[in-house]
């Protein structure tokens, strides 16, 4: 007589997974379940069809499972079977499971081979000089840039899951003799206990670990140029990447890095130091434009020479409307052409920011509603707000010339210097990571000024910058 064995504990916790995933994958129709005879008995395929491409499947699964079964067991990892939360997690990173019938084992095989799109230059952060490859929305990916141009053993990548739904796949990169682990583990804790349902892009991640979520002032550097992502790793800080996001987040950063480009590095020293000091001016100057037209029309004539004075009168002889509602008018549909340009097609939406722009405002000035000195102002400020290589460092200065508008159209000139002590003060206050964010200048480091607004030639830039606190300076 023969004597069926026991069922082990083991072997009970592996079937009732598989027939948990089988419930629970119900009505997904790209969950595949496919049961292959084998050498060692049944073998049951577990993937997604979306995820895993069917070349992938053959080379990597079918073939070696049918003909040489022992490479599957050296290439595949157990599954903890208690852990059914990442075994479902497996299968939506694109992993492939076996469960064998006889042996009652499950084991997974990385087979993600979703369509993905192909390296390209950037749109947002285009240089002249240097190289033009820029990051994807692939995390592999983009973690390979990084990883072909430091080739050092000591650069690691720690992966989290982030998302109480959707469950993407973050990962910290840092240079682990380099950085700084007072700022490493304090940015950990803080993603751990981010606790969101879905994060679409790493910018949402970037607001949530914040030091004041409150600021308009981004307190990480973002990039989507691996160059620039590898200098910053380089000297000590600590990046960021998000899986189904192209760009990267840098910790710590300070405001005077809002307006260095990459390109400064590889420019002479001369025209770097020139476009810098344009970028940091330009971004005081694009919230000071406006205001100042108001205060000076307004409370503070005597500021403006006769001439200038009785030019912007007849400009404004035919204008009903005060100088404050002016602004706010003409400042609006700047923002409306813009926002408009931004979200219609490409061909359509240059024809409406450049022709749109000329009608209204032509038609503004004929009708009587805005000045002409008004219009060429706007102008001038609005591309004065392009100037900063981060975009949302650009999306800053529109938010902040409202409350100088503000100022100046219910106090003048009083108000402009009230706003801009209230904006240095804010700055003062701001942390990245702990660490001030208006460094080198305050707290002052000396040898970091060097290459602050103004760019000393390379050979004198040997330290690493201060704002890193980096184990190696």
């Amino acid at each position: 007589m023969q004597y069926k064995k026991a069922p082990t504990v083991e072997s009970v916790l592996a079937e009732e997974t598989v027939k948990a995933l089988r419930e629970i994958t119900n009505h997904i129709q790209d969950a595949v379940f496919k049961d292959i005879p084998t050498k060692e008995g049944m073998v049951t395929i577990i993937h997604s069809n979306s995820l895993v491409e069917k070349r992938t499947l053959q080379e990597v699964v079918l073939v070696p499972l049918c003909n040489h079964i022992h490479q599957i067991h050296q290439l595949a990892t157990p599954v903890d079977l208690k852990e059914f939360k990442g075994i479902i997690e497996k299968i939506g990173g694109g992993h492939t499971l076996l469960y064998f019938h006889q042996t009652h084992q499950l084991l997974s095989l990385n087979t993600y081979s979703a369509p993905t799109r192909t390296i390209t230059d950037t749109a947002t952060e285009s240089t002249v000089i240097g190289p033009q490859d820029a990051f994807t929305e692939s995390l592999d990916t983009n973690i390979s840039l990084v990883r072909r141009r430091i080739r050092n053993p000591m650069l690691k990548n720690e992966d989290r899951i982030l998302g109480t739904e959707s469950n993407f796949r973050i990962s910290i990169l840092y240079i682990e003799d380099l950085v700084n682990k007072e700022n490493l583990d304090t940015l950990k804790q803080r993603i751990d206990k981010v606790h969101y349902p879905i994060f679409t892009d790493i910018s949402m991640l970037m607001q949530s670990i914040e030091d004041n979520p409150l600021s308009p002032f981004p307190q990480y550097y973002m990039s989507v140029r691996p160059d620039s992502i590898s200098q910053y790793l380089l000297d000590g800080r600590i990046v960021v990447f998000m899986d189904n996001s192209q760009a990267a987040i840098v910790g710590p950063t300070s405001f005077f890095e809002m307006f260095i480009s990459i390109e400064d590095y590889y420019n002479r020293w001369t025209m770097a130091s020139l476009l810098r000091m344009l970028r940091f001016f330009g971004f005081f100057l694009t919230i000071m434009i406006t205001p100042t037209y108001i205060s000076a029309l307004v409370f503070h004539p005597e500021l403006l020479p006769y001439e200038l004075l009785l030019n912007l009168q007849e400009s404004r002889s035919n204008v009903p409307l005060p100088p404050l509602i002016e602004v706010l008018f003409i400042e609006l549909i700047i923002e409306v052409l813009r926002e408009a340009g931004s979200r219609m097609p490409t061909k359509v939406g240059q024809t409406i920011g450049i022709v749109g722009g000329i009608v209204i405002g032509t038609a503004a000035v004929d009708a009587g509603l805005v000045s002409n000195i008004l219009i060429v102002l706007v102008a001038i400020s609005a591309l004065l707000s392009f100037l900063p290589p981060i975009f949302l460092m650009s999306n800053t200065s529109r938010f902040v010339r409202y409350i100088f508008i503000f100022s100046a159209g219910f106090f003048g000139m009083y108000g402009q210097m009230l706003a801009f002590a209230w904006l240095f003060a804010h700055l003062l206050s701001l942390n990245s990571l702990g660490t001030p964010y208006m460094t080198p200048f305050i707290p002052r480091k000396a040898t970091d000024l060097l290459d602050s607004i103004v760019r000393f030639p390379t050979a004198y830039l040997k330290n690493r910058k201060g704002i890193s606190r980096a184990q190696k300076k």
